[in-house]
């Protein structure tokens, strides 16, 4: 999924999500090109993990 689509997902702002790839949050994405792809099992688990510090 795209950085819009998570973001609606997960009921936040694109902005937001463009802020933790840059931070290093460790958000599990994979960029092509200048694309950035996201699983969303893995972004829900992420969230659920704790790493995110995301509260949803």
């Amino acid at each position: 999924m795209s950085i819009e689509e998570l973001a609606e997902h997960l009921d936040v702002s694109a902005v937001t999500i463009r802020f933790w790839i840059r931070s290093g949050k460790d958000i599990p994405a994979v960029r092509i090109g200048r694309q950035w792809r996201f699983k969303i099992e893995d972004a829900d688990e992420w969230i659920q993990s704790g790493r995110s510090n995301f509260s949803g």
